[in-house]
C-alpha cells in the first residue's frame, strides 16, 4: 500500500500475469470489458469501497463491477445471507422450484410499475435477449428497434450502432445501422431500425414509417446509465409506442436500483411493457430478470404449450404440437437459490434507513465538488448524471445523446483517469463512477484530492 499520493503504484506484478495470461486466454482477459492498456490491472482482494492489486496497491473503487456492487465489495449481510443459505437448504441449487423464487418476483414487482410477472435469467444480456423474444411472439412482428448508442448485451441484434464512428452513423435523424462486431448477420441490419434518442420528432417519424414491422423499441433510459432522457421524451415515446401496438422495452440493467428502488421508471412515472433487470439485484452474483404487463408474460407459461425438451411427441401432440405455442425460455441456473439469497439480502439493505437516499445524496456532494473544482482551475468540465452513477464530461454544451458525447474532450479524460488509477483511484479510462453504500466521507474527499493533485500537473497551477 502506497503511504503518499505524491508516489504512483508500481503494477509490475500485474504487467507479468497478463502477460502470461495471454499465453491462455486471448488478450489475456475473459471478457472485452475487462481490458485496458497497456494491461489490465489484476486484482487479489477487495473489502468494502476499496480494491487491492497483486502488487499492494490499494484503490477507491468507482468501477464496482460495472455498476453491480451497490453495497460494495463482500457486504457482510451479503455474505451471510449465502452462508445461511447453503447451510440451510444444504444444496447450491434445486433443479426444481423453490420459495425464494417467487419472494423475491413477489418484491421486484411491488418495487417496479412496469411488472405484473416476471422470470429470473442468469445475467442482464439473457434478460434482454429473452425480452426482445417475447415481444416478438406477442407482437408477431420482426424488427426491433433500438437507440443509436445504447447497449443491451453481446449478442447481434444488440451489437448494432452502440459506438459508430460520425463517419459510419449517417444522418442525425436517420442513424445507419452499423455492427459493432464480427460475424454479425445483414439480418439483423435489415432487421434493426436504429433511432435518435432524446429527439422525439425524428423517432416519431421513424417508429410510424415501420410501425406494422417493429415489434419492439428496446431502450436504456439513462444511456450508459449517466445520460438521462428528458420527460418529454419518455412521455412522447410511450404514447406512439401505444398508439402502435409497439413492445415498450426498458433495459434497467444498469439503473434499476440505482436511480430509485423502483429504477428509472419510478424516476419518470412510466410504466413500459417489459423490463430487463440485473447486475445490482444479485449483490454481486450473475443474475436477470424479465418482467412486465401479466398479458404480454403469459406468452412464456409453459402449462398450455408444448414442451420441446419432452421426449414423448405424443405428449406433444396433445399441447397442440406446433412451434407457434411455444415462447420458450428455459436455463438449468434460472433462479438460483444462492444468487437470489444474495440478491434479497442486497434490497433488505437499500431498503434499511433511507440508505439509497443517503446514498444518492453522497454521489451529488461529490459531483458537486468536482465541478467546483474544475472550475477553480479553468477546467470545462461537468458531471452528468441519475442517482448513483454519473460521468465526467469536459464540455460546456449539453449532452443528450451519444453524438453529443462525441464533442467532448476524451483526450484530456483519458490522461486524468490514467494518472488517478496511479494515485489510487479506480475508473476504467473514459468509463462512468458508480457509487457504493460503502464510500465514505473520507473516500470522496480523497477523491477530490487527487483529482486536484492531477490537475495541478495538467495545468499547472
Amino acid at each position: 500500500m502506497q503511504s503518499s499520493t505524491e508516489n504512483l503504484f508500481t503494477v509490475e506484478t500485474s504487467k507479468s500475469i497478463f502477460e502470461e495470461a495471454c499465453t491462455y486466454i486471448p488478450g489475456g482477459v475473459t471478457a472485452h470489458i475487462k481490458y485496458m492498456t497497456p494491461h489490465p490491472i489484476v486484482m487479489k482482494e477487495a473489502k468494502g469501497s476499496k480494491l487491492v492489486d497483486v502488487d499492494g496497491n490499494v484503490y477507491i473503487d468507482y468501477l464496482l463491477c460495472s455498476g453491480s456492487l451497490l453495497t460494495g465489495h463482500g457486504h457482510p449481510a451479503i455474505t451471510e445471507a449465502v452462508t445461511n443459505q447453503l447451510h440451510d437448504m444444504g444444496t447450491t441449487i434445486f433443479g426444481t422450484p423453490h420459495l425464494l423464487e417467487q419472494q423475491m418476483a413477489k418484491r421486484v414487482i411491488e418495487l417496479y410499475n412496469g411488472i405484473e410477472m416476471a422470470r429470473f435469467t442468469n445475467s442482464g444480456l439473457e434478460a434482454t435477449l429473452l425480452a426482445i423474444r417475447i415481444a416478438k411472439g406477442f407482437t408477431g412482428r420482426e424488427k426491433l428497434a433500438k437507440f443509436e448508442g445504447h447497449y443491451h448485451g453481446g449478442y447481434d441484434q444488440s451489437l448494432i450502432s452502440v459506438n459508430p464512428t460520425m463517419e459510419e452513423a449517417g444522418d442525425t435523424k436517420r442513424p445507419t445501422p452499423v455492427p459493432e462486431s464480427r460475424g454479425i448477420s445483414n439480418y439483423y441490419l435489415e432487421k434493426t431500425v436504429v433511432l435518435p434518442f432524446n429527439d422525439l420528432e425524428a423517432t416519431i417519424q421513424l417508429l410510424t414509417e415501420n410501425k406494422d414491422e417493429i415489434a419492439a423499441v428496446i431502450m436504456e433510459p439513462v444511456q450508459g446509465g449517466y445520460i438521462p432522457a428528458t420527460q418529454e421524451f419518455m412521455e412522447g415515446l410511450r404514447e406512439i409506442t401505444e398508439k402502435y401496438g409497439i413492445v415498450l422495452i426498458f433495459d434497467e440493467v444498469k439503473t434499476g436500483f440505482r436511480v430509485s428502488m423502483g429504477g428509472a421508471q419510478g424516476y419518470y412515472n412510466i410504466a413500459p411493457d417489459i423490463t430487463t433487470l440485473g447486475k445490482v439485484l444479485g449483490g454481486g452474483f450473475p443474475v436477470g430478470l424479465v418482467g412486465g404487463r401479466k398479458e404480454i408474460m403469459e406468452i412464456t407459461n409453459p402449462i398450455s404449450s408444448r414442451d420441446i425438451l419432452s421426449a414423448s411427441v405424443e405428449t406433444n401432440k396433445e399441447k397442440n404440437g406446433n412451434k407457434d405455442s411455444v415462447l420458450f425460455h428455459s436455463g438449468t441456473y434460472y433462479g438460483h437459490p444462492t444468487i437470489l439469497s444474495a440478491g434479497k439480502a442486497t434490497l433488505d439493505l437499500l431498503e434499511k434507513d433511507g440508505i439509497l437516499d443517503k446514498t444518492i445524496e453522497r454521489t451529488m456532494w461529490l459531483r458537486q465538488e468536482l465541478e467546483a473544482l474544475y472550475a477553480r482551475y479553468g477546467v470545462t468540465m461537468k458531471t452528468i448524471g441519475l442517482g448513483t452513477i454519473f460521468n465526467i464530461v469536459f464540455t460546456d454544451k449539453e449532452i443528450l445523446n451519444y453524438r453529443d458525447m462525441q464533442e467532448s474532450d476524451f483526450s484530456m479524460r483519458d490522461k486524468i483517469d490514467r494518472r488517478l488509477l496511479e494515485l489510487g483511484v479506480y475508473i476504467k479510462p473514459l468509463t462512468r463512477y458508480s457509487m457504493s453504500t460503502e464510500h465514505t466521507q473520507e473516500d470522496l474527499e480523497k477523491t477530490v484530492a487527487l483529482h486536484e493533485q492531477v490537475l495541478k500537473e495538467l495545468t499547472n497551477k
